[in-house]
């Protein structure tokens, strides 16, 4: 996704310190309503679903700080685990993985993949409050699953249309991906045990590269994200996953039992977002960041104010 320039994160902050002393909308912050700390990982659905919540708390009168860059899956896990942020949108397929679960454990023979997605959430959702006392609320919409996108005239000229399909070309195709889908056991390792390939090379890179990658011709496949507006916007293809290796990734808001149990509208208000954002539409927003050029504060809070959810 996209690499925030120290503009953009000053102009953030000052924005929050402004928000923070004045309130936002017709809501002054409540002085019995503690402090809420929003959190991302370090791409761009990350960033405008973290301002997201954080506004919607911020216009029910909540004094709300929102830290981006968090780092990877594992590293905002325990910053919540640790009390460092109060909330934040994980996805199941990547909580099945923390919690050293497969998909496989999961699924039923027969299942359709509504069936998979709603049994890894009550997995994930059940054993993250016994384990960690980590409430997850209703999904989202969006199923932002791994996948490999190609461009599409190579992949047409080799006549890979499926995963299945790099059988016997893998070897000559080089791979971009990040750093974290090269070491995941549901990224490279398990794509190539399921599938029996084996890539010529794999770079690991910042995901907002991997697209420039791949367009240059500098890689011939990358881990793409299905909810990445530069994959319609770019002619890229998304080989089906035809033999099912990713799990589900549907994105939901990760609450700190603790927050819940001082503040248990904090539910109802982030609930407000359930079942909004389908791939489609978190698509289009991410473009607008990554292809347009917006700031990722101003298409989340516009976004919102469109959809009736907070005020101007």
């Amino acid at each position: 996704m996209n690499r925030i320039s120290r503009r953009t994160l000053i102009q953030g902050t000052a924005a929050g310190a402004a928000i923070a002393a004045f309130g936002i909308g017709n809501h002054a912050f409540a002085a019995d309503n503690p402090k809420v700390t929003v959190g991302s990982t370090n791409y761009t659905e990350q960033f405008i679903l973290a301002e997201m919540l954080g506004f919607l708390l911020k216009d029910e009168g909540y004094d709300v700080t929102t830290e981006h860059n968090i780092g990877g899956t594992f590293v905002i896990h325990e910053a919540r685990n640790h009390g460092d942020i109060d909330v934040h949108v994980e996805y199941t397929g990547s909580a099945l993985t923390i919690l050293g679960k497969d998909v496989s454990e999961v699924r039923e023979e027969g299942d359709s993949p509504a069936e998979v997605a709603d049994k890894v959430y009550e997995v994930v959702k059940n054993d993250y409050e016994d384990e960690w006392n980590a409430i997850w609320l209703d999904p989202l919409g969006m199923n932002n699953t791994y996948a490999l996108a190609m461009r599409r005239a190579q992949a047409e000229d080799l006549g890979i249309e499926k995963i299945s399909d790099l059988d016997g070309h893998a070897g000559d195709l080089v791979l971009g991906a990040s750093q974290e889908f090269l070491a995941r056991e549901d990224g490279l390792p398990g794509v190539e045990d399921l599938y029996g390939i084996s890539f010529k090379d794999a770079h690991g890179m910042e995901s907002g590269l991997m697209y420039q990658a791949l367009d240059n011709e500098d890689v011939d496949v990358i881990s793409a994200f299905a909810t990445d507006g530069r994959i319609p916007a770019m002619d890229f293809v998304l080989l089906e996953d035809d033999k099912g290796f990713f799990p589900p990734y549907y994105g939901c808001p990760v609450v700190r039992g603790e927050l819940i149990e001082k503040a248990p509208e904090t539910k109802d208000i982030l609930n407000q977002l359930a079942g909004m954002l389908d791939n489609e539409t978190m698509a289009k927003l991410n473009y607008r960041v990554d292809g347009d050029g917006e700031e990722f504060v101003d298409v989340a809070r516009d976004w919102l104010v469109e959809q009736k959810l907070i005020s101007e």
